[in-house]
């Protein structure tokens, strides 16, 4: 049945009974409330205490009756027995070897209550076997039974052991204890037999067996009952029933009913003494007949049918009450069975009313009806729900009252109002006299028997008992005598199944717990009351979270658990109590605004501590620190409330972010701006620490601001307010920059790495700490800008830009001068060249002479310096780690984003800066200054104002030298670059060879493309050089791009000084006069013969051995100089090395078998057959060399075979096609490839012109129009060397293998031309191919231009006209 309808039925009902019965029972209801008398109370709980005295069993004692005298026994001592029966010395009176362990085992199971046989868990034989025990074990005696074998001295022992047990308490005319020796001797025989027999000796010693038997007889001639306790063999012991003392000190239940009511063990024994003829079991018996016989007429002093709901609680409450009463009945009845004889049962139950038709869930409906009218204004806790509701019971208070028939004995006049006394005063005392240190309990456990037997006598119901503890409960904890943590235990006891006693109260139910036991079978009152101190909790509770959550900002406030843990898991699921709906809003509308202003309260007083007061003393560190307080507090709140951020409906953490955030914002706002005023009117730098830690603690806030309050924006942009600190920052970094690359080399040794001496240096360890420092500077500068997480793309874009800018500069200031330092030490003179400083110009030239004539036939290794290799290792390292961080910085990212914002702005910005690339090809034709028909030429370049911008390496004996060597500068207008071409003397002045010079103009390079000029010096030859520029663009791409180009060129520097120390062994090698040695060609007898004698038909047979030998010192010599290497230089270095020696080697090779490309015959003789198989061979050889691959395994140890066949190996390898062909075929061939060149090259313009603008030269204008000796007025057009090419080193690898390509792709007559300057008839057809040339590159340079300023001039809105003035404009370089 439904709640609503038992309601509805309580009404009907409390309707009716108020129309029979009016005033006068409401005025009988107010008059019969009864008030507690303190005495009365403890008079109550005292005489029922008593009463559990006089009821409990009743003590007993042993007395003990002795037995009449044994019979004389027929031996005097236990020594004549163990001599007539067990002694003797034969064999098969032994005992086994094993035997004493195994009966100390036995013995000791009987001590532990383990032994099988009967007779042996007694107390006496305990004791007896104990002693033993401890005999036995004892070492000198177990070492005597193991050796003799005997049995007499077990059997003396024991009985000994045994008689000393049994003599132990016993007083001096107490006789009872004699015969226990021998009966306790005969178990320890019967257990030795039985030991043997369980190990098997029942034949061999059959003989001890016997006698055993025969001994265990004797001694049982008077007891032959083993099993029985062996005090009953001695005598007869009786119970005999302790009379009571009715002393206080044997009454616990009233010495806690003393304790609880403070008074003294004499107060109650006088008492005791005084009432002990009233309170008495008859007085008992008395109470529960009238209680049994008003209970079953539903009279007044019993629960009545008016106090249940429905009438089947009622019935049921009867039936239960009568088997309890006479359990109860009996129990007076044994514990004084003479009231037995007086007692009559000539009473009877009266009949029971008829069982109401209404079930369970149809009870208080009205009731829960009336309550919850009543409750409207729960915050008083002076609500009496019975005083709507006066048809309830007969009085207001208690569930009965003892009218009719007189009082009870035992029984208050109304025990439930009487029972809640007592249990304050128990709950107090108890309170007060707990320990601290145990988890709290509402009452001990002396005190919850007391409370048991209050119910028991009182004939309270089990829900009465639990709602009377939570009545109590709610009151401390309302007068705030308990915490919620407490209120929380009680609860849980209350509705919690206690544990089953050993003897159950007689009470229905009595271990049930409160939310097992139907509302309808409570008690309208308990169901009132229920009601009632749920409500008060509820109100208490919601208070309790208001002040908790009142405090939730501060630093330590008090715990919520608890409080939470009631209102969720007691209140709100409790099935009985139902709090109003709305009051739960209210609460919620109440906290959230006290919370506003809590939050508001606490940041006003957190700023008050941190920000000064005056204007002119704000600090940035102020913010700082507020903005640390305030993110504290947040993450504090987060940690606290992460678990259960909504407390009833209220977020604590989002209220003070939408209170506390905003107004820091707009007062952080306003501060900064005051500080930075401030700052820029008084010319004061703030710290650059100061803003960086400000904009830390700015992004920790704007980042909660915009987790919880996504839809407002935040007050002020931290990073323009702030940008200016970083700037500043980067722009310290950048001016420091190159001090910090000088102190890095100066405090930097440029030793290899090694933690031990003589093990061989990894490659990671071949590279100093200078090139580490310098990357460690860079990473940690990159690193401080990334760990402010900056929150401004393009802001980021820019700053890695200047970083880039920064890095790119100092990396410069680092290869500048470790090239320095590199060509000091490789450059320095030997020591036959520092001892010749010292002598005079005769001598000097005696020594040449003498060390001519002593030529030495093995040519020793150049000493290298360690310190030297290193520094190569750093620009190999350096570049690796520029590539780490080009890529860390995500420099094409920045660049993208940079062009989408700057682009418009960007193309109609001319640079105001622009950088120019030199690069000295080769000379040829140079004066010779020197005796022997050669020179050493270098070049050194310079400005009009004679600045020196940069100085060749020196190539010895040569006068068609080739440098092949770059440099930079900036300029920002036009400058004349002036090219002197000296010869290297070692003593004296060196020698003018020639100069020329060339305009460098940024006007004419407008279009970024590369240029060769060959300038005809002024004296004699001529030199190549090749022009490229490019605008200093404030780009990451093109400062990445810079400094890649300053390592890669430091190194390409680097490695060539070493394989110059090299080459002169290589040209001395692969010479002609090598050549002619090896067929019989060379030297001044063999041509002087030649004259005279007849030549002859064929030229010697030269076998592949002899050719073998004749770079036998040339491999000798690299061998030596790589072991050198070898120690010090990485394996990437190693390979550069090796690879560019390779190049020296191929372009020696190429000059020995043709001369240079230009238009002018040359007086190089071609090779003979046999001279040119002799060449081939001996690149097969050094190809093998530099390869170095394995005999067995096949592996490549040196130079991969792909790096060798390298494009120069294969226009050698072309080489042998063409050698030998006819002049006419040669010419013929070369036409052919050059009207193929021209096609092509006229189809890619075609292309172009379709195609949309490019800024750099078509890939095939390198090789199709760039040939040697081809100038125009505006230089050759060549394939350009973009710094955009060479940002990382992806790009230039990728560059690179376009250039392989590109080359493989489109081949060139140049080898041909080569071949015909040679042949003096082809010298017109070298003139006309040269002319041919110009004029194509002349063509396809100014159709480039011109489309180049046309498409400028569209894409600008300018004609074509005026394009030319803007030409270059627009035309930086694309990614």
């Amino acid at each position: 049945m439904s709640q609503d309808f038992r309601r509805s039925s309580v009404g009907r009902r409390l309707k009716s009974s108020s129309k029979d019965s009016g005033r006068r029972i409401q005025a009988k209801s107010r008059s019969n409330i009864v008030l507690v008398e303190h005495d009365e109370a403890r008079s109550f709980a005292l005489r029922t205490a008593y009463l559990h005295y006089l009821l409990q069993p009743k003590a007993k004692r042993k007395q003990y009756v002795a037995a009449p005298k044994p019979p004389a026994r027929t031996h005097t001592s236990v020594g004549q027995l163990v001599q007539e029966y067990v002694s003797g010395s034969a064999s098969a009176l032994k005992l086994p070897s094993s035997f004493a362990t195994t009966l100390l085992d036995r013995v000791g199971g009987v001590l532990r209550g383990s032994e099988r046989l009967p007779g042996f868990n007694d107390a006496a034989v305990k004791r007896s076997f104990a002693e033993a025990y401890t005999a036995f074990s004892e070492k000198n005696f177990r070492k005597t039974i193991e050796k003799e074998r005997k049995f007499e001295p077990l059997v003396l022992i024991f009985y000994s052991s045994a008689t000393k047990a049994a003599q132990k308490g016993r007083a001096a005319d107490d006789d009872s204890w004699k015969l226990l020796p021998d009966r306790h001797l005969a178990l320890f025989v019967r257990l030795a037999a039985t030991i043997l027999r369980d190990q098997g000796h029942e034949r061999d010693k059959s003989e001890l067996l016997s006698r055993l038997t025969t001994l265990e007889n004797k001694l049982l001639t008077n007891d032959q009952d083993l099993v029985s306790s062996g005090s009953d063999a001695a005598g007869t012991t009786i119970e005999v029933v302790v009379p009571l003392s009715y002393d206080v000190k044997d009454m616990p239940m009233v010495q806690i009913v003393a304790s609880i009511f403070g008074l003294s063990l004499s107060e109650v024994q006088a008492e005791i003494n005084e009432k002990r003829n009233i309170w008495t079991e008859e007085a008992a018996l008395k109470d529960l007949k009238t209680y049994q016989q008003r209970l079953t007429s539903n009279g007044a002093g019993a629960l009545r049918n008016d106090d249940f709901d429905v009438e089947e609680a009622f019935t049921e409450w009867q039936k239960s009450e009568a088997h309890f009463l006479s359990q109860m009945m009996l129990e007076i009845l044994t514990a004084k069975p003479e009231l037995a004889k007086s007692s009559s049962s000539g009473d009877k139950p009266l009949p029971s009313r008829p069982q109401s038709m209404y079930g369970e869930d149809q009870s208080y409906a009205e009731l829960s009806r009336a309550l919850s009218s009543a409750t409207i204004d729960t915050s008083s806790l002076g609500f009496d729900p019975l005083a709507s509701l006066p048809t309830v019971s007969n009085d207001a208070n208690g569930i009965r009252t003892v009218e009719e028939g007189g009082p009870y004995t035992f029984v208050p006049p109304d025990p439930r109002v009487f029972y809640k006394y007592i249990l304050q005063h128990a709950m107090a005392f108890d309170q007060l006299h707990s320990d601290p240190a145990l988890d709290y309990q509402p009452l001990s456990k002396q005190s919850m028997d007391l409370m048991t037997e209050l119910c028991v006598r009182w004939r309270l119901p089990q829900a009465s008992r639990l709602i009377v503890l939570l009545e109590v409960a709610s009151r401390k904890f309302l007068d705030q005598e308990i915490v919620p943590e407490e209120l929380d235990t009680i609860i849980d006891f209350v509705k919690t199944p206690q544990p089953e006693a050993k003897k159950a109260p007689y009470i229905q139910n009595h271990s049930l717990p409160l939310t097992d036991i139907p509302p309808s079978k409570w008690t309208m009152h308990d169901f009132a009351v229920y009601q009632s101190t749920f409500h008060s909790i509820h109100d208490a509770i919601l208070r309790e979270l208001y002040d908790i959550m009142a405090q939730c900002y501060d630093s330590k406030p008090p715990q919520i658990g608890a409080v939470m843990f009631i209102l969720e898991n007691h209140i709100y699921q409790d099935e009985v109590f139902t709090p109003r709906s709305e009051a739960v809003a209210e609460f919620t509308e109440y906290l959230t605004t006290a919370l506003r202003n809590k939050a508001v309260e606490v940041y006003r007083e957190n700023m008050r501590k941190e920000i000064p007061v005056v204007k002119e003393e704000w600090e940035f560190a102020h913010v700082v620190k507020l903005g640390k307080t305030i993110t504290k507090l947040c993450d504090r709140i987060r940690k606290r409330y992460k678990n259960n951020q909504t407390i009833m409906g209220v977020d604590p953490f989002s209220i003070f972010v939408e209170e506390v955030f905003p107004n820091f914002e707009s007062d952080a706002g306003a501060i900064l701006e005051t500080i930075l005023s401030h700052a820029q009117i008084s010319g004061e730098d703030i710290d650059i620490a100061d803003g960086f830690e400000l904009y830390k603690e700015l992004v920790a806030i704007r980042r909660i601001h915009h987790e919880y309050l996504p839809n407002k924006a935040f007050t002020f942009n931290i990073e323009n307010l702030l940008v200016d600190f970083v700037w500043r920052w980067i722009r310290s970094a950048e001016e420091r920059m190159s001090d910090y690359v000088d102190e890095a080399i100066k405090h930097d040794q440029f030793q290899v790495r090694t933690e031990h001496a003589g093990n061989i240096p990894l490659d990671s360890e071949r590279h100093s700490v200078s090139a580490i420092d310098l990357f460690m500077l860079f990473n940690q500068t990159v690193d401080q800008v990334f760990k402010l997480e900056w929150d401004n793309d393009e802001h980021h874009a820019r700053f890695m830009t200047a970083l880039a800018r920064s890095f790119s500069a100092g990396l410069g200031r680092y290869c500048e001068v470790l090239e320095q330092r590199f060509t000091k030490e490789m450059d320095r003179p030997s020591a036959e060249e520092i001892a010749m400083q010292t002598k005079s110009t005769q001598e000097k030239w005696m020594q040449y002479a003498k060390d001519a004539w002593n030529n030495k036939e093995k040519a020793e290794p150049f000493q290298f310096f360690a310190e030297s290799f290193v520094k190569l290792n750093n620009i190999e390292y350096a570049m690796q780690e520029l590539d780490k961080l080009e890529k860390s910085m995500n420099s094409d990212a920045c660049a993208e984003l940079l062009e989408k914002i700057d682009g418009p702005r960007k193309q109609t910005r001319k640079p105001s800066k622009y950088t120019f690339t030199i690069k000295v090809v080769e000379a040829e034709d140079l004066k010779a200054c020197d005796p022997s028909g050669y020179s050493d030429p270098y070049v050194v370049f310079g400005d009009e104002y004679q600045k020196r911008l940069y100085k060749t390496r020196i190539i010895y004996k040569n006068l068609n030298p080739r440098w092949d060597e770059s440099f930079e500068f900036t300029v920002q207008g036009p400058v004349n670059l002036i090219a002197t071409v000296w010869d290297y003397d070692t003593f004296g002045d060196h020698d003018y060879v020639g100069r020329t010079s060339l305009k460098i103009d940024p006007a004419h390079f407008g279009d970024y493309l590369p240029r060769e000029f060959w300038l005809d010096l002024d004296s004699q030859g001529r030199m190549l050089i090749r022009v490229s520029m490019e605008g200093e663009r404030d780009d990451i791409q093109f400062h990445f791009g810079k400094a890649f180009r300053h390592l890669k060129r430091a190194e390409r520097d680097m490695v060539r000084k070493i394989t110059d120390k090299l080459t002169s062994q290589i040209n001395s090698t692969l010479s002609i006069e090598t050549l002619r040695s090896l067929l019989g060609l060379n030297g001044l007898g063999s041509q002087v013969t030649n004259l005279w004698k007849k030549r002859t038909s064929t030229l010697p047979v030269v076998t592949p051995t002899q050719m073998e030998q004749a770079l036998t010192p040339l491999f000798a010599y690299f061998d030596e100089n790589f072991a050198i290497m070898k120690q010090t230089l990485t394996d990437a270095t190693m390979l550069a090395v090796m690879t560019r020696l390779w190049k020296e080697v191929l372009m020696t090779i190429e000059n020995l078998l043709v001369p240079p490309v230009s238009e002018k015959p040359s007086t190089q003789k071609s090779l003979s057959n046999k001279e040119l198989d002799i060449v081939f061979h001996w690149l097969s050889l050094l190809f093998d060399f530099f390869n170095a691959k394995d005999e067995h395994s096949g592996e490549q140890l040196g130079v991969p075979a792909e790096i060798l066949k390298s494009p120069k190996w294969h226009e050698l390898a072309s080489l042998n096609f063409f050698y030998f062909e006819d002049t006419n075929n040669l010419i013929r061939e070369s036409e052919r490839m050059a009207s193929a060149t021209a096609q092509r090259a006229q189809q890619a313009l075609m292309q172009n012109n379709n195609a949309q603008t490019r800024h750099s030269a078509p890939p095939g204008f390198g090789a199709t129009l760039g040939g040697a000796g081809a100038f125009a007025s505006m230089g050759t057009i060549r394939r350009g060397k973009s710094i955009m090419m060479s940002r990382n080193l992806g790009s230039m690898r990728k560059a690179k293998e376009a250039k392989r390509r590109e080359t493989q792709a489109d081949p060139s007559d140049d080898m041909i031309l080569r071949i015909l300057r040679m042949r003096p008839e082809a010298a017109h057809y070298l003139k006309e191919r040269h002319r041919q040339k110009e004029r194509q590159a002349a063509t396809a340079a100014a159709a480039l231009i011109v489309k180049n300023s046309v498409t400028q001039g569209w894409n600008t809105g300018l004609g074509a006209n005026a394009a030319a003035s803007h030409f270059g404009r627009n035309n930086l370089p694309r990614r």
